[in-house]
């Protein structure tokens, strides 16, 4: 697989509150967290300190280089709970069924939308997640930028409420994050 997705690269982790997003969405010690398009692993990185020795990040995505600077990354500084999986997320997720507690999706979903793929990757995190898993969003408010994709391309809270609702999700908040970001938490209908 050698393929650059949709904004591979670009990380929008220096435009949040990050402190309070890892708060917002409870991550806890001995978490299974799954890093839905991770891009170069920065969300990762910083989720590692909140999961422990004990918890276990899979960090997915099919920008090569971006999962084998993540692998140098985390060798470099002794972090023994990422797991780097190279995977289009947009075909399925590589991880068991009811395995994972918390996906974040962090400036993912426009892309998916904007390729026509996010009800395959939607159905893979309802696959994936434990019945009290939880998907935590990241995205642009619909405002104009820069940073972020154009105004066009964004996703509103509305919209990703809506957008969650029909692939059998439900909705438990939303926040802003950022002056450019919002994050929405939801909650999966049991199967």
């Amino acid at each position: 697989m050698d393929i650059n997705p949709l904004g591979a690269g670009n990380s929008s982790l220096d435009l949040i509150d990050s402190t309070r997003l890892f708060a917002e969405i409870g991550l806890k010690k001995g978490h299974i967290f799954l890093d839905l398009g991770c891009g170069a692993g920065n969300y990762s990185l910083k989720a590692s300190e909140y999961v422990g020795s004990n918890g276990v990040i899979y960090a997915v995505d099919a920008w090569k280089d971006g999962i084998e600077a993540l692998r140098k990354t985390a060798a470099a500084g002794g972090i023994g709970n990422i797991r780097p999986i190279l995977a289009d997320v947009s075909r399925d997720i590589p991880l068991e069924k009811d395995s994972v507690d918390m996906c974040l999706m962090a400036t993912v979903l426009h892309d998916l939308v904007r390729a026509d793929t996010h009800e395959t990757a939607l159905k893979e995190v309802r696959r994936i997640l434990k019945n009290d898993g939880k998907l935590a969003i990241v995205e642009f408010k619909k405002i104009d930028g820069p940073p972020g994709p154009p105004k066009k391309i964004r996703i509103s809270s509305e919209e990703l409420a809506d957008m969650l609702i029909s692939n059998d999700f439900h909705q438990t908040m939303t926040t802003e994050i950022g002056p450019q970001n919002y994050l929405s938490l939801f909650s999966r209908f049991p199967m």
